[in-house]
């Protein structure tokens, strides 16, 4: 659990010891009061009982969470194999507010997901929340759930330096590679059709391995989020190798994804990101992720864009009213 989401607990639990204190201290007075009172007691409503996620969680005792092993800076593999990154930061503070809903501590059992099973894994109850670097639409949304927008990304292209490719209008006759599973990919279909570039566009499984076929030359641009190509750019070291270009190609709001019509968990998730805001949590681990040098690699050096930090400072107000 966060440092912030622990001390908020022990002041709850704190408060709570002090009014049971001070309750046995006017014990006598209070009972001499009631016992001239006739008015027949009220009996407190008991707490609502937990549905959905909150009451499997709390039932099983553990939180299944998904990640994603090359989705840099939001969510990879350390070197020690563990998931880290700006989304796995988020979701941890989550399940901290999750524990505080359902009033147990939980184990995070942790499960790899890809762009192409990420939502299955969601909708079908094999992941509770999925801490990746997922895009929240319309049509998505059909499906499961987001948490508010903690990035606001879109497509580019990155290419090998030197390249004679600029736009996407360079790209006739060329291989550009997207990932399986991703709006990129319908993005560049969409586009490939609308303007008639002639593009032949080769899937690949992962960020990782997409990232590999330009480096290899197998492919002559690699399509995706302009963020995960400075991740993955930065990751490797290779900031003066490689270039990300061109206009934005997509418009893609990142959220964390969890199951839809739950409207216990929908609600911790949205108070918990209001108070993540308002504390500045969400700006602490921004910093930690993409101006700081990440763990095994350079830093993004990506300050954040003024759209994200309005959102963000949009939420935080909501917590002030």
């Amino acid at each position: 659990m966060p440092a912030f989401l622990g001390l908020a607990v022990g002041r709850r639990r704190f408060a709570g010891a002090l009014v049971a204190a001070l309750g046995a201290l006017l014990a006598p007075g209070l009972h001499a009061e009631l016992a001239a009172d006739t008015t027949p007691p009220t009996v407190p409503s008991a707490p609502a009982e937990l549905t959905g996620t909150l009451a499997k969680v709390r039932s099983s005792g553990t939180i299944v969470l998904g990640y994603r092993e090359s989705s840099v800076p939001f969510s990879y593999l350390s070197a020690r194999r563990e998931p880290i990154g700006y989304s796995v930061e988020l979701c941890k503070a989550l399940v901290g507010s999750i524990e505080d809903a359902i009033n147990k501590s939980v184990t995070i059992r942790w499960v790899p997901v890809t762009a192409a099973s990420r939502i299955d894994a969601v909708a079908g109850g094999q992941v509770d929340l999925e801490c990746g670097s997922t895009t929240s639409n319309l049509e998505r949304q059909k499906r499961v759930a987001f948490s508010p927008t903690m990035f606001v990304s879109g497509t580019k292209l990155m290419v090998k330096k030197g390249s004679p490719v600029r736009s996407f209008r360079d790209l006739k006759g060329r291989k550009v590679v997207v990932t399986a599973g991703t709006t990129n990919e319908k993005a560049l279909r969409d586009l490939n059709e609308r303007f008639k570039v002639g593009m032949e566009i080769v899937v690949s499984p992962d960020h990782a391995q997409s990232f590999a076929q330009v480096v290899g030359g197998q492919a002559d641009a690699f399509a995706t989020d302009d963020v995960l190509l400075y991740g993955l750019i930065a990751q490797n070291a290779a900031k003066g190798e490689y270039l990300v270009l061109g206009e934005f190609l997509s418009y893609d709001p990142y959220g964390i994804m969890f199951r839809k019509d739950d409207p216990q968990l929908a609600k911790v998730v949205q108070d918990a990101f209001q108070v993540l805001a308002e504390d500045g949590e969400i700006e602490r681990q921004y910093k930690r992720w993409f101006l700081r040098k990440l763990p095994a690699g350079d830093s993004i050096d990506l300050p954040m864009s003024a759209q994200l930090a309005s959102i963000i400072e949009s939420m935080a107000a909501k917590t002030e009213k």
